[in-house]
């Protein structure tokens, strides 16, 4: 059974940017796709902001194990509520993996709880990543470094919660260094962050950066059911308790009353 990917893309500067479209003829949604589709076990489709509900309805989401996502300069023109439906999936074990710029979308805010906020400088410098959990599933088959010529920089501090992981750490040519790939979990669902991928440079041929997309995959994948009612919060009465109790003391809450469920 292979693993069912969806690649979000934003799909403006492919549009509108000739140097964009000239790196990413195939779009850069279109070309992490492909290159997942040429893996074992995975299979990749996409969708962009330009769709109907941005791509991702309820039925699109209810088929996606692994959802990317790539935004960079329309973070604001994603609806409220396609947000809260790819926040409701990822509760309910969807993983999901956030490249670049992505840091700053509207669904990485909602299930970071923070401003997400770094220092950046768009030079085409060298970047450094190191490996720093040898043993991670995302790293495997990396060496203990590798390096990508021209990138945008990112540099601490990143406003972001405390990750359970940290698997990559960044240089850059400038001095800034950065944390690079985070895990977290959310819920039934596993969250990956990774640095690297300004639209402007060739990032997602190399082929390191591929390994680790195509490893993150594997490891966001929940093979457990989808929780659908993860966001609920049934009543358990009296009378439905595991054990005989008898019900004790005043009550706030009543069965049936309007406004309480």
């Amino acid at each position: 059974m292979n693993i069912r990917v969806t690649v979000w893309g934003e799909n403006v500067h492919e549009q509108i940017n000739k140097v964009v479209a000239e790196v990413y003829p195939k779009t850069m949604h279109g070309t992490i796709a492909e290159f997942l589709n040429r893996e074992a076990g995975i299979a990749a489709t996409t969708v962009t902001l330009q769709d109907a509900e941005h791509g991702l309805t309820a039925e699109k989401l209810a088929e996606t194990d692994v959802l990317i996502w790539w935004g960079h300069q329309a973070h604001g023109q994603v609806a409220d509520a396609v947000v809260e439906r790819v926040a409701e999936a990822v509760w309910g074990g969807m993983g999901i993996i956030f490249l670049h710029s992505a840091h700053f979308s509207k669904p990485f805010k909602r299930l970071m709880g923070t401003p997400c906020n770094l220092s950046w400088r768009e030079a085409g410098e060298r970047e450094r990543l190191w490996v720093t959990s040898r043993q991670h599933p995302i790293a495997r088959g990396l060496p203990d470094h590798f390096e990508l010529e021209y990138e945008e920089m990112y540099g601490e501090p990143f406003g972001v919660p405390e990750p359970l992981e940290t698997v990559f750490v960044s240089w850059f040519a400038g001095g800034e260094v950065f944390r690079s790939g985070l895990t977290y979990r959310r819920g039934a669902g596993n969250v990956f962050y990774f640095r690297p991928g300004h639209e402007t440079y060739p990032t997602y041929h190399d082929a390191n950066v591929q390994k680790v997309i195509g490893n993150a995959v594997r490891w966001a994948y929940n093979p457990l059911p989808r929780i659908l009612d993860a966001t609920d919060a049934p009543n358990r009465p009296v009378d439905k308790a595991l054990e005989p109790i008898t019900e004790r003391g005043p009550r706030l809450h009543h069965d049936g009353e309007a406004g309480y469920r």
